[in-house]
């Protein structure tokens, strides 16, 4: 009887997870391109994808783009999400509807928001460069120079991930009991030492899955930089994503696109392996 109710699960995730990266390691060893998509044959060509990827130029600054957009983007968006959650952890007047408006980026479709921000960094009249304007500062090329292009999209993924956190972490703050905090507070802990001794271990596990599920929603980030720069210019803000993107559609080499998102599904594997480790042994502690 137990297999009547593990049967669909498996053919499930063997037809949503299982078939297309199953694929993507097929095409990463042939030479796959629009004929062998309409005639259905490609050639076997072992490693030479990989090497290939290894050896562009392209490889390694899309893997240093990539590194910098993902930590920089989980960092900030954990330290702003828990100063909030902090400060909507205590009651006020307004402080759900606050707390709800903060919340609106998380919810908004990201073409939608990348489009609004689009405009806001619009050269040279857009928001962001009148407010530089009022205080007598030029205007800034946001997406458009090779210099800000990067930190413009960073910029833009820390305004979309904050409400994430925001609320991950302050659900885990509603479990953490009020008795550790007032057993502290008559010790003699301060503010500092009651969130370092009380709150980060009471929310080890929140944090833990927040940091994993931001690493891999951060890493596989595609829409957001192909809608503002497509990677541009000069490929300051080309990540493997968006890399993998270019090299199947448009230089019409999949196989070398497919080995590009190999690397970031082995990336994510290794993460969420190395997080499964961790909180074993800490549950067999």
């Amino acid at each position: 009887m137990r297999l009547l109710f593990i049967v669909p699960v498996a053919v499930f995730l063997a037809l949503v997870f299982g078939y297309p990266i199953g694929f993507n390691l097929w095409l990463t060893f042939q030479s796959f391109d629009l004929v062998s998509m309409i005639s259905g044959v490609s050639e076997f060509v072992g490693l030479d994808n990989i090497t290939a990827v290894l050896a562009d130029p392209n490889f390694a600054s899309a893997a240093r783009n990539t590194a910098i957009f993902t930590v920089a983007s989980i960092a900030i968006q954990f330290v702003i999400g828990m100063a909030l959650a902090l400060f909507f952890y205590n009651v006020f007047p307004l402080s759900k509807a606050i707390r709800a408006l903060l919340v609106l980026p998380w919810l908004v479709p990201s073409i939608v928001a990348t489009t609004a921000w689009r405009f806001i960094f619009k050269d040279p009249s857009g928001f962001a460069n009148q407010l530089l304007g009022v205080v007598g500062i030029p205007p800034v090329h946001w997406l458009t120079s090779s210099d800000t292009a990067l930190v413009s999209v960073i910029i833009i993924n820390i305004w979309i991930g904050i409400a994430f956190n925001l609320v991950l972490l302050h659900s885990g703050l509603q479990s953490v009991p009020v008795d550790r905090y007032e057993a502290a507070q008559l010790d003699g802990a301060g503010y500092w030492q009651r969130f370092r001794h009380v709150t980060l271990p009471a929310l080890g596990p929140v944090i833990a899955v927040l940091l994993v599920l931001g690493f891999v929603y951060t890493l596989k980030q595609f829409d957001l930089i192909w809608t503002l720069t497509q990677g541009g210019p000069g490929n300051s803000s080309q990540l493997l994503s968006t890399w993998s993107y270019t090299l199947s559609f448009n230089s019409n080499a999949f196989g070398q696109g497919a080995a590009v998102a190999d690397f970031l599904f082995l990336a994510s594997a290794i993460i969420i392996v190395v997080y499964t480790l961790v909180q074993r042994k800490q549950s067999n502690a």
